[in-house]
């Protein structure tokens, strides 16, 4: 199995934004020149989320989903404040590959079933927003991390996985923007009870994270911001680097 390197690109009033702990928001770019950038630099997917949709309680803005969709050649995923079919097939339109739920599917889990059987699971992704809130013990939280919806971690990604979402990303509160690490306790933890496709964000900070979620939680995809955006670590050579320690990546 290839795993795959992808690049996540929070975006708020049209820029790209990058925080710590889903805290302390920064400018960091415009979409279109980190679309076109990660296009040419091999990354094998984008993840865009409009971070504010949800919490303004509007559909996530079309403008940057076009602008983002003249400017790359790879396949790119698109979330925030999508909670309708119509909200999906727009994206689709125009060029999304994947749409990623989240407080929808919180909202209405049928969303997920209804979601999946019209497009196929392979392109319904739930996202998770997790945090630690005791000794192996997960809650689902919203509204950009601050809300604590009292759902257990583990029981939500199987909860979602039988409604038909075909991919996992589970971004972990705690680590994000720290640069630690991922989480590989909660990756392992959710690996261990879901068979589809996961996705760890949150934590990246050097290549060596990015094996360690690989090898010890199984994931088949690692995603990161800030250590891309900031061009501290060069995706050719992490792929190098994962190459050779026995990963299987595109080249």
């Amino acid at each position: 199995m290839k795993r795959r390197i992808i690049a996540c690109l929070d975006v708020r009033d049209g820029r790209v934004v990058k925080g710590k702990k889903f805290k302390d928001i920064t400018d960091v770019d415009d979409p279109e020149s980190l679309a076109k950038y990660y296009s040419d630099a091999g990354a094998d997917e984008l993840c865009f989320y409009d971070i504010s949709a949800s919490t303004e309680s509007r559909t996530i803005s079309k403008d940057f989903v076009d602008r983002v969709a003249s400017k790359t050649s790879i396949p790119f995923m698109v979330g925030g404040g999508i909670s309708t079919i119509e909200d999906i097939q727009d994206i689709f339109k125009r060029g999304a590959s994947k749409a990623s739920i989240n407080s929808a599917a919180i909202k209405n889990p049928e969303f997920i079933r209804k979601a999946s059987e019209i497009f196929g699971s392979d392109r319904i992704v739930v996202a998770m927003d997790v945090k630690k809130v005791g000794k192996n013990k997960w809650h689902v939280f919203t509204a950009g991390g601050r809300q604590d919806t009292g759902i257990d971690a583990l029981e939500w990604a199987q909860v979602c996985v039988g409604l038909g979402a075909g991919e996992l990303v589970i971004n972990s509160i705690d680590s994000d923007g720290m640069r630690k690490g991922y989480d590989i306790q909660l990756l392992k933890a959710i690996k261990e009870r879901v068979e589809v496709p996961l996705v760890a964000s949150g934590g990246a900070g050097r290549m060596e994270d990015f094996l360690e979620a690989i090898v010890e939680a199984d994931v088949e995809g690692v995603l990161a911001a800030s250590v891309f955006h900031y061009k501290e670590i060069d995706i050719g050579e992490l792929k190098s680097f994962l190459k050779d320690k026995g990963i299987e990546v595109s080249l």
